[in-house]
């Protein structure tokens, strides 16, 4: 309840402007995409309380060191140990599997500086949990953040992708030179993820 308040009292003064379809009804996979600035991290926080959604959300390990940890876990954080990724993957499928329900909130360029590819592992969460992926965002050229279309994977990477692509097309994040383009280095590998 009073996270619902905060984020009222937040959108009825911010610049951005909440424009979302409704919260998931099922569990899901939220892109938090582009990832460009730490202020993203507000802006979700913002989203998933106006709407009540229970999420979780991936950070660098380095986040949950010292006094900064008890918080990160309070607002829904999972530590990742980037030397060791593919436990991550693992590990939400588990708290899936035990029955724990959530959106689980994935940046999937990996970090807020301009890269080659995004991170795999939201497509891989998705397909070994049997979760659909929704398409949260930032734009900063119209101002307005929130939730797109969930879809479901269909195992053709390529394919997928171009649907991501193609939402995130027109999508610029507060710092836009630091975009990635949604391209996974798997989409030429002749296995799918």
């Amino acid at each position: 309840m009073i996270r619902r308040l905060l984020a009222r009292v937040y959108w009825a003064c911010s610049r951005w402007t909440l424009k979302t379809e409704p919260a998931p009804t099922r569990p899901t996979v939220l892109l938090g995409v582009p990832h460009t600035s730490n202020w993203d991290f507000v802006l979700m926080l913002g989203i998933a309380w106006r709407l009540g959604m229970h999420f979780r959300w991936l950070g660098k390990s380095s986040l949950f060191r010292g006094w900064r940890g008890p918080l990160m876990r309070a607002l829904g954080g999972i530590p990742v140990d980037r030397a060791n990724p593919a436990s991550v993957v693992g590990d939400v499928v588990a708290r899936i599997g035990s029955g724990e329900v959530f959106g689980l909130v994935v940046t999937p360029e990996g970090t807020r500086g301009a890269g080659q590819y995004w991170k795999s592992g939201f497509y891989r969460i998705a397909r070994e949990a049997g979760l659909g992926v929704t398409l949260g965002y930032v734009d900063r050229t119209t101002m307005t953040t929130g939730l797109g279309p969930t879809i479901d994977l269909t195992g053709d990477v390529h394919a997928d992708m171009e649907t991501i692509r193609a939402f995130y097309a027109d999508k610029s994040g507060l710092r836009p030179e630091y975009r990635t383009e949604p391209r996974l280095r798997e989409e030429h590998a002749a296995t799918p993820i």
